[in-house]
């Protein structure tokens, strides 16, 4: 399948009709797994690439190779952190393996560095994992895993681009009775079998919580919503740190992605949630369409036509780390891209690492966009942790250590 084409067909929203007819409405959790990861059909799996001008949304990754060069500058200081032995590179949600080309293209001018790494991709999709070693091309034969799953034992670092914002969450919400979910459901009308034209409809309902951990979980973070608010809960993201974790017997975890600390992510600024889609570049999120049918209200943007678009919420910076340190990683840094990468490229007065990267002019226009304010610069947060590594002078954290 063409990953730069619209999935016109409904099969995803097909299964997930069928799943609902034969056990009832999904929580948004389920219905998210489906639409996105579905073995065959979901977003995620039916497509290499979802990314850049001409996909969905647009990561650091489609900014260019400067974002993989800066990332190598890390990488090579975390190596020289560990002794400088075998070192593991372990990307998660690796897509189709570019972000790792970039940081092996600039690892290769340094040999020492380059002949220690041991390249594993992680990713979910099928039709992903068959490119890695064309995308990896002359770096192919470092190569060690392309799998699903996180290798064991890893000596090195694991590091994530805008992953855990895309992994299944449970909505819930505050009502006059207390803390309630959302659950995805048939919309009325919608009791005939797969393949109905035109494509079932679905629609958010409230029900009791499905998973007791859930209040659980907002009690342990102090949280109170208020009446009305909408909250998202990433148990899957913690579960993956956890086992990420768990991995890592030594070196560094590098998480990059939008967040906010959970005191300002359960706030009034955010009473609505942050659950949201995208498709062509275009946020689809909040109330947009009235639901078919009798039932009163609207339908939000992400329910629908699963399988097409890019469902995500913002991360919970304070649980993650929560669950990191408990696992035995300490928290090296916590702070903006911006301030991250203005690092790595050697233009602040730290004297850490190697000096200011060299840039022409295209990679000058690349980094303006990597740091700027309100965009990639301040939107996506860095969170750093260490295993069996101490507190290492590390480059990246050489500068402003700042979250905004």
């Amino acid at each position: 399948m063409n990953p730069q084409s619209p999935i016109t067909n409904h099969q995803c929203a097909d299964a997930i009709a069928d799943r609902i007819r034969a056990q009832g409405p999904l929580t948004v959790a389920a219905f998210m797994a489906l639409a996105l990861y579905h073995p065959e059909l979901g977003y995620y799996a039916s497509a290499a690439r979802r990314t850049g001008r001409r996909g969905d949304f647009f990561t650091s990754v489609d900014v260019g190779p400067l974002f993989g060069r800066l990332l190598a500058r890390q990488f090579a200081g975390m190596w020289r952190a560990t002794d400088g032995g075998p070192f593991d590179l372990v990307e998660a949600g690796a897509a189709n393996g570019q972000l790792a080309r970039d940081v092996l293209d600039a690892a290769a001018n340094d040999d020492a560095f380059y002949d220690a790494l041991r390249v594993h991709l992680v990713e979910a999709s099928p039709a992903a994992r068959k490119r890695h070693p064309d995308t990896l091309g002359p770096h192919a034969a470092k190569l060690i895993s392309s799998a699903a799953g996180l290798p064991d034992g890893i000596h090195g670092v694991i590091y994530a681009n805008e992953l855990l914002d895309a992994l299944p969450v449970h909505q819930v919400v505050m009502t006059p009775d207390g803390l309630r979910e959302t659950y995805v459901d048939l919309a009325p009308g919608q009791g005939g079998q797969a393949g109905d034209t035109p494509p079932p409809s679905f629609v958010d309902r409230i029900g009791p919580l499905s998973h007791e951990g859930l209040a659980r979980h907002l009690t342990s973070l102090g949280v109170a919503l208020q009446p009305g608010w909408r909250a998202e809960i990433n148990l899957s993201a913690l579960a993956w740190v956890a086992r990420a974790c768990q991995s890592l017997h030594r070196g560094f975890l590098l998480l990059i992605d939008y967040g906010h600390s959970a005191e300002e992510l359960y706030s009034e600024t955010h009473a609505t949630g942050t659950l949201t889609a995208f498709s062509r570049h275009r946020n689809l999120g909040g109330q947009t369409r009235v639901r078919p049918g009798s039932d009163p209200g609207l339908t939000p943007g992400w329910i629908e036509e699963p399988g097409t678009r890019d469902i995500t919420s913002h991360v919970d910076l304070t649980s993650v780390r929560q669950v990191a340190e408990r696992l035995g990683c300490d928290t090296l840094g916590v702070l903006d891209q911006t301030y991250f990468l203005m690092a790595l490229a050697g233009l602040t007065e730290s004297r850490e690492g190697p000096g200011p990267i060299e840039m022409d002019a295209h990679d000058l226009r690349a980094f303006k966009t990597l740091i700027l304010p309100g965009g990639l610069g301040s939107t996506q947060k860095v969170m750093l942790f260490g295993r069996e590594v101490g507190r290492p002078a590390l480059q990246g954290l050489s500068g402003r250590v700042r979250v905004t």
